[in-house]
């Protein structure tokens, strides 16, 4: 009857048609423009045709439909809001169509049928599913809500409140949920789940199972009193703040939306939804979350592009190397191990490489706990691990990541000897360094080209960026080999050119730079974590210093204060970190930094004020005073902006969405504010420089660059 791009109507046994999604252009169905646009032809061809007597609703793909194009998400939230709830509606009146048609309907969920890919299985009379199949409603984790009649039809199939549960989570849910539920109606093995629903459907067509008894509820108020809803929303909304406070506002407002729409027909419900999906869409936060998504899927587009002129020629890594043991060492040779890879760990003391293989066994048998490894399968991934003192074990190795101690003369000596014992002299070198200049590190090696940084983020299994530092004579083909490589452990690469710093510790160390100013000029350093926390950092900058340990601190700031002295200038008349590390208060690790540290019953360094510290402070920088929290948020944040700015215009990273990518993976920058570029867009670049300029007779750190003033004349974006 029709063929498309994405999808193929056409009649089958019983009088049945079936409409089967099968994109030709891609590896996954999804419903963009195209697929709404031949869905639209489809219905149309069912609605005119007389003979059918049922309809099946498939895919030929491994999955069913993985949702919405969310890269035409970006045009969407610009459109009228005329134009967005149109858009909306039109979606939302195809699902309708299919739920009135004069026959029933079934839908195969073979696979992944997530967001508008459940939606329109919703839309169906019944569902067959796969055993090993996923089905959810993911969009508040994108800051937006069902928009194409989930809201409407899963609450009236589960349940109120099973539907506010899933819908405002946003969690998958597995087959055997999603029968108990009562989402789906049978599970069956992959191989027989068209087959099956198909069964199900002459069940329907003969009148075994009365479809339209089922189509009044689905039309009709859920079946709930007013105070029963009111109740349950009340408990989800306080847990909700509970979890995330009101950072994320789709929760929260899809709750509202779900309770008013639950006492209404379909149709009108669907007007309710269509409203609160345009109202989520131009928030700040949706445009965050939906920038996180996409920013995820170009840092892995970009490390493949790197990779595409080398894929022919790459060698396949036959033995990787750890050069370096401990917690680090030990933390990276875990991850090659857990990612297949048989790996050498080298050292030059058994107590490190003890150590190491330790850290490698608690992560293994923290899994094991969990329940995600069998103590098989744990066992055989740490045998994976090859602990040695013998400097000759490595050298059949063609990846190797060096991990010793941040000393340049030390890493420098290493590295020579690394390569002089490997016997392919094509084999990449990298080092796992968060200071140390990648260019004059290559100026011990013999291959320059095969040589970049690698810089793991602390704790290794639990960060998911990688720096890869490209020094001046780093081949493209190294950088292309690395890339896949971190790709390969599970790891998000982002390659930064080399500078003081690289990226990230380069655009922190300015945010600490801009809380020490703050302390001494009299403020409280627990009101700036208490700040900074409120506004959605994990950990307030005085606390992360302890965490990293003050010592690592003084010795980065020290790289920043000799690499970029034009703006990292003495703090006068005392850096706090130096005054901390000189009383010999290094953070966690002895207990003593900003804050005092002891155990708790779970074993954990709980954090306390510390009356020493606060005396020694207003011995030095006078009586603690309060500041205004905006005030502090912005003398925090704004040299973070700045030098992030500066690293952009000087090519230190490509584009503002590997900038704030870099953040979100490697410090935790709150998604919900999309990166440290993404705020500034929100603030807006002309009072971005505003700022900068009533802040920079206190530092250089505040000043807005020639390029930022421009934009902001323009009335340009980074996005």
């Amino acid at each position: 009857m029709f063929s498309g791009q994405t999808l193929t109507l056409k009649m089958i046994e019983n009088d049945f048609a079936e409409i089967n999604f099968n994109s030709l252009t891609g590896s996954v169905n999804k419903f963009d423009k195209k697929t709404l646009g031949e869905l639209e032809t489809a219905v149309g061809m069912l609605k005119s045709e007389a003979s059918i007597k049922g309809l099946l609703v498939s895919s030929s793909k491994s999955v069913f439909v993985v949702g919405a194009d969310i890269t035409e998400f970006t045009a969407m939230f610009a459109a009228p809001k005329e134009e967005f709830i149109a858009g909306a509606q039109h979606a939302n009146g195809l699902f309708s169509a299919i739920e009135d048609l004069p026959y029933p309907s079934v839908a195969a969920i073979n696979g992944f049928a997530l967001g508008g890919g459940f939606e329109i299985c919703l839309a169906c009379d019944s569902r067959v599913m796969n055993i090993k199949a996923t089905i959810g409603l993911p969009e508040t984790g994108l800051g937006i809500i069902p928009g194409w009649g989930g809201t409407v039809r899963l609450p009236r199939l589960i349940g109120f409140t099973t539907a506010a549960q899933w819908i405002s989570s946003g969690v998958q849910q597995s087959a055997q949920s999603a029968l108990q539920a009562g989402a789906v109606d049978q599970l069956i093995e992959a191989d027989s789940v068209r087959d099956a629903a198909l069964s199900l459907l002459v069940s329907h067509a003969n009148g075994e199972v009365d479809f339209e008894e089922r189509r009044i509820s689905k039309r009709s108020a859920v079946n709930v009193s007013s105070p029963e809803i009111a109740e349950t929303a009340d408990k989800l909304q306080s847990a909700i703040l509970g979890r995330s406070g009101n950072k994320y506002p789709a929760p929260l407002k899809v709750i509202g939306l779900l309770s008013a729409a639950a006492l209404v027909d379909r149709d009108t419900a669907i007007d309710l939804e269509n409203q609160t999906f345009y109202e989520l869409s131009h928030t700040a936060e949706a445009r965050a979350l939906v920038g996180l998504f996409l920013g995820g899927q170009y840092v892995v587009k970009q490390a493949k592009v790197r990779n595409a002129p080398f894929k022919d020629s790459a060698q396949p890594i036959s033995s990787a190397a750890v050069i370096g043991a401990g917690i680090m060492g030990g933390g990276i040779a875990y991850q090659n191990a857990l990612k297949g890879y048989s790996v050498v760990m080298k050292d030059i003391a058994q107590p490190a490489l003890d150590l190491g293989m330790s850290e490698a066994a608690k992560l293994l048998n923290k899994g094991v706990q969990r329940g995600k490894l069998t103590e098989a399968k744990s066992a055989q991934i740490i045998s994976q691990i090859q602990p040695t003192l013998d400097d000759t074990a490595i050298s059949d190795s063609n990846m190797v990541v060096e991990a010793v101690v941040e000393i340049e003369s030390v890493k420098a000596q290493v590295l020579a000897t690394v390569e002089a014992q490997l016997s392919n002299p094509d084999s990449i070198i990298t080092s796992n360094t968060s200071t140390i200049s990648i260019t004059s590190l290559a100026e011990s090696l013999q291959r320059p080209e095969n040589f970049c940084g690698m810089h793991f983020f602390n704790p290794v299994h639990a960060m998911p960026l990688v720096e890869i530092i490209r020094g001046e004579k780093t081949s493209d083909k190294t950088i292309a080999a690395v890339c896949a490589y971190t790709l390969s452990l599970g790891k998000k690469p982002i390659v930064v050119n080399d500078c003081p710093g690289f990226l990230v510790n380069r655009v922190l160390f300015a945010t600490m730079f801009g809380m020490e100013m703050l302390i001494a000029e009299g403020a409280d350093f627990q009101q700036i974590d208490h700040a900074l926390e409120a506004w959605g950092l994990p950990m307030g900058p005085a606390y992360l210093s302890d965490v990293v340990g003050l010592d690592t601190i003084v010795h980065c700031y020290s790289v920043m204060l000799a690499g970029i002295p034009e703006r990292f200038i003495e703090i006068s008349p005392a850096r706090p970190s130096a005054m901390l590390v000189d009383a010999n208060r290094l953070g966690q690790k002895n207990g003593l930094g900003y804050y005092g540290y002891q155990n708790d019953e779970r074993g954990r360094a709980a954090k306390a004020p510390d009356p020493l510290v606060i005396q020694a402070f207003e011995e030095q920088f006078g009586t603690t005073r309060p500041f205004d929290e905006q005030e502090i948020v912005t003398r925090v944040l704004l040299p973070m902006g700045m030098e992030m700015a500066r690293c952009l215009e000087e090519d230190i990273v490509g584009s503002p969405t590997e900038a704030d990518m870099a953040l979100i993976y490697g410090l935790g920058f709150p998604s919900f504010r999309g990166g440290i570029c993404r705020w500034m867009d929100e603030i807006g670049l002309a009072e971005i420089c505003a700022l900068g300029d009533q802040y920079s007779h206190i530092s250089p750190l505040y000043q807005p660059t020639d390029r930022m003033r421009a934009m902001a004349a323009n009335g340009e974006t980074f996005y």
